[in-house]
């Protein structure tokens, strides 16, 4: 009599290959499952500011950058206090508002918030780290507002120390000068900051919009230089009205402003000139997030 033959008995497929939640399936509904033990956290505008205020203090062109602005602010600002104190006798500036020598110290280190500024973005793009950028946060909206932040904060804070130095020196040398009101020392330290601030500002949203260091930079100084030394040269009586516009919007005149001593006796006044490069930064900057939305990096 044979003995009847059974199947051997098959190993059992495993939970995945049958179609079934593995070990490493988070079941939902409460379930039990494989849990991470890395913690998921939800991104915020913290994390892209963190990660910008990271990438601007450890580029060493930031600190020169910076470091030649205060050295242009606190050096010219003295050397022009020195050779008008050396040049003047008692009596000569009692009416001047000592805070005014500070100005061209802060013309010319607007370069070097153009040039900073710019490369805050434009820079990015040349080396192609923008990439790596958008893909640890795809939010480009957040990308940019956290660099216009962090960019924004640094300058204003530099430019206030720089300024308030050279204002605190001025004050102290022209003994013979009227002593600045309240208003003044406010547009004199803090507004002129924000007025800076306000230009690097605008120079990193055109860096975001053209995407190259070179060339935005050089639109932002014909910017700052352009509209004063082309009505330098306009000699004709049909484009006075042209002419005077353009000494009185000039960049040059409207940071004057802050110290009242404006290089026309009509256009912007008093805090103008601020409003003036707030509403101009703002529309720059609606530009570059339309633009960083559609176009790839």
């Amino acid at each position: 009599m044979s003995t009847p033959q059974h199947p051997a008995p098959q190993a059992a497929a495993p939970a995945w290959q049958a179609g079934q939640p593995g070990p490493g399936y988070a079941a939902p509904g409460g379930h039990p499952g494989y849990t991470s033990p890395i913690p998921v956290v939800r991104t915020h505008l913290g994390h892209a500011l963190a990660s910008e205020w990271t990438k601007i203090r450890s580029v060493r062109s930031t600190m020169w950058t910076l470091g030649v602005f205060v050295l242009l602010v606190v050096g010219i600002g003295l050397l022009t206090s020195l050779l008008v104190a050396a040049n003047t006798t008692e009596g000569d500036l009692s009416g001047e508002n000592p805070l005014s020598f500070g100005f061209f110290g802060l013309l010319l280190g607007s370069m070097c918030l153009i040039t900073l500024g710019v490369m805050t973005t434009a820079s990015e793009y040349g080396t192609g780290m923008i990439r790596t950028t958008m893909v640890a946060c795809p939010s480009r909206g957040r990308v940019l507002a956290a660099k216009g932040i962090v960019f924004f904060s640094v300058a204003f804070v530099v430019t206030l120390v720089s300024a308030g130095i050279i204002a605190m020196v001025d004050v102290a040398l022209f003994t013979d000068a009227r002593e600045p009101s309240a208003g003044e020392w406010l547009k004199g330290t803090v507004g002129v900051s924000l007025y800076m601030a306000l230009l690097g500002l605008l120079s990193l949203a055109v860096g975001s919009v053209i995407r190259h260091s070179a060339g935005a930079i050089t639109i932002m100084i014909a910017l700052v230089l352009a509209p004063l030394v082309i009505a330098l040269f306009m000699f004709s009586s049909s484009l006075e009205d042209l002419r005077q516009a353009l000494f009185e919007y000039s960049i040059p005149n409207q940071l004057s402003v802050f110290y009242s001593n404006s290089l026309t006796e009509s256009g912007p006044s008093g805090w103008d000139p601020l409003w003036i490069a707030l509403g101009v930064t703002a529309v720059a900057f609606a530009a570059a997030f339309s633009l960083l939305e559609k176009r790839d990096v």
